[in-house]
């Protein structure tokens, strides 16, 4: 039993060693709250049937006061006597660290486990963490009884396991902060570990799979462990993804997907939207096919050197809200003329093709209009029919024979199929057609418009004015 314990402790000291170095690597500059600050942590688990009792260490503390984030279900908050400095900020409550220049602090506490260990059950935000501050560096040590047979995954590289007389050891360590724990009985097991990846599978996964990996462009070296197979709850893991029947395609755009999410604010944009982003970062479009179809209709617009300004804006807006509208200002900005593309195919079922749109203001009738659009087609100027004829003062509407447009004295149907209009149950021949439709939406044309409704219509640089006949108003 000594000699067991004499090799754990060894073991133990020689890789703490090795990681205090690597913590001064990313402790070289103490942050403060306002500006944010990074600080490193040390975790320390040991199983005991119901419950994990924890010990947390925090390393490159600022010297302000800083709040501590506790489990919610976590118990017996604690200090954790390592040294005599060790919970010398430590308030009363428990509550915060105190203003002080004692850099490390430690504390404990305990997750009841009320069933036991569960097998494949994701154990998620049992780990306290500090409010405000960003954790650059993070070692877990987790200790078992020799009973205890399975794979623990953390999401961190895995460093190292031991199976003792006393004890089963096992240790992860790397970049970024640490959430959320898993534990699998049974043959699971580490099968491949990379720069950025930790690939975990109950059956050994063929060569060609490890081949394929390798021509895998990933947008950040953020660190993931992938599990093939699922979870009890169905749920993904902060860095710790479940992908049942792995395969290349499905673990590259999963964590990419999950890389973009940490890289830029989508708040509620369509998911086809990161897909989109992340297709012109990675130089391979995926996803799904309103994916593709937008990522063509926006390269087929572009030359090779606006292409790849087109890339380095999206890298630069790194940090910054990502949506429709950001990526159409981008769009516009380097097409030198205004486009509503991306915002367009948000808000339509199927496709929208590529348009230009007038984005002066529209006045009607001196009023502002919000809602009217103006996009340039064909070389035809046109103006979303709804908006604009219902700020014009008629009543439209969509019917089996046509599109209706009536007021208490004119009344229109522009048939569906071109060659005449009906105006006051009187029929007109033409050759082009007043009513356009595009992706689903009425469109007027500019010329059409005067023609029919009898407005006057001036431009100036930054507003469109559209004036009706008195009696229309």
């Amino acid at each position: 039993m000594k000699i067991a314990v004499s090799i754990f402790s060894f073991l133990a000291i020689l890789i703490g060693t090795m990681l205090f170095m690597q913590f001064q690597v990313y402790s070289d500059e103490v942050g403060s709250i306002e500006k944010g600050y990074n600080y490193s942590q040390e975790i320390e688990i040991v199983y005991h049937g119901d419950s994990l009792d924890i010990r947390q260490h925090f390393k490159n503390l600022p010297t302000e006061e800083i709040s501590i984030q506790w489990p919610k279900n976590s118990v017996n908050p604690n200090c954790f006597i390592e040294n005599e400095h060790s919970c010398a900020r430590l308030s009363e409550d428990s509550l915060k660290f105190k203003e002080g220049e004692t850099r490390a602090q430690s504390i404990s506490y305990v997750i009841p486990l009320e069933k036991g260990l569960q097998s494949g059950k994701l154990m998620k935000d049992v780990f306290a963490t500090l409010k405000k501050g960003d954790v650059q560096f993070s070692t877990v040590h987790i200790s078992a009884q020799p009973d205890v047979l399975g794979e623990w995954v953390t999401g961190l590289p895995l460093i190292g396991e031991q199976k003792l007389t006393l004890v089963n050891y096992t240790m992860f360590s790397g970049r970024g902060a640490v959430k959320d724990l898993f534990w699998q009985d049974g043959l699971l097991d580490l099968q491949q570990q990379t720069d950025v990846l930790s690939i975990y599978s109950k059956t050994a996964l063929k060569p060609a799979f490890y081949e394929k990996l390798k021509n895998v462009n990933f947008l950040s070296d953020d660190y993931f462990a992938i599990i093939n197979g699922t979870n009890i709850d169905g749920l993904d893991g902060y860095r710790m993804l479940f992908l049942p029947n792995i395969t290349v395609s499905k673990l590259q755009q999963t964590v990419i997907i999950s890389q973009l999410d940490s890289m830029y604010k989508f708040g509620d944009s369509p998911h086809w939207v990161k897909e989109l982003v992340a297709s012109y970062l990675t130089g391979t479009v995926f996803g799904s096919d309103k994916t593709k179809e937008v990522a063509a209709g926006i390269t087929n617009q572009l030359t090779d050197a606006q292409l790849a300004d087109w890339v380095v804006r999206l890298q630069e807006l790194e940090g910054e809200a990502m949506n429709p509208k950001v990526l159409d200002e981008q769009l516009s900005d380097i097409l030198g003329a205004s486009t509503m593309y991306v915002s367009m195919n948000a808000t339509t079922e199927g496709s929208y093709p590529f348009l230009f749109n007038d984005p002066r203001d529209i006045f009607v009738n001196l009023h502002k209009q919000e809602t009217i659009q103006v996009v340039l087609k064909d070389g035809e100027v046109l103006y979303s029919a709804d908006s604009l004829l219902n700020a014009l003062g008629y009543d439209v509407k969509t019917g089996e024979n046509g599109y209706y447009v009536t007021s208490e004295t004119r009344a229109f149907r522009f048939p569906h199929e071109p060659g005449f209009y009906v105006f006051n149950q009187r029929r007109y021949n033409t050759v082009s057609m007043p009513i356009k439709t595009v992706a689903g939406q009425y469109f007027i044309e500019e010329a059409w418009l005067q023609r029919l409704f009898l407005v006057e219509l001036t431009k100036s640089g930054k507003r469109i004015t559209i004036t009706a006949p008195q009696e229309q108003q």
